[in-house]
């Protein structure tokens, strides 16, 4: 190869990729992956104050291992499903949830691969009745996985 063609190519090659190796359509994924995440966020707050915990749920991976960390640590999607179905036993419990100061970082493999990310943030209920829970707002850091049915929350650390 000579070296014109050489630098042409290299040339090529940083107008599409940059110096930092980030194409335009790495980039493209990058901000749908966080797009989806913060989607999902959205359809578990709308189900949340539809008084739907099975819907809210549905943000979770449905395995043995989903853990969530609270004032105890639970392992397993059932369990988990079945914490919040007894400590929000109706509407009144549940209340209207937010979710804010959402700061959504994707975690890219070896490979430059997006399958995981970390999510922080705020929640805050609004609510009449308190059941065995009566906090009512809180900060909250969830790991997300990237399966085949999309983002799913695989361990779920709120306080």
């Amino acid at each position: 190869m000579t070296a014109r063609r050489f630098l042409i190519a290299l040339a090529m090659l940083l107008m599409m990729f940059g110096p930092g190796g980030v194409g335009p359509g790495r980039a493209a994924t990058i901000g749908s992956d966080a797009a989806a995440i913060r989607q999902v966020m959205e359809q578990q707050q709308a189900a949340w104050n539809r008084g739907d915990v099975a819907g809210y749920m549905r943000g979770y991976k449905e395995a043995p291992d989903t853990t969530f960390v609270g004032s105890s640590v639970r392992k397993g999607y059932r369990t988990i499903l079945d914490s919040y179905r007894k400590h929000y036993a109706s509407p009144q419990q549940m209340g209207q949830l937010t979710f804010s100061a959402l700061d959504v970082r994707l975690l890219p493999g070896k490979g430059g691969e997006v399958r995981y990310a970390a999510v922080t943030g705020r929640f805050h209920l609004d609510r009449t009745a308190h059941g065995e829970t009566s906090k009512d707002d809180g900060v909250f850091s969830l790991l997300w996985e990237k399966t085949g049915y999309g983002w799913k929350i695989i361990l779920d650390h709120t306080s």
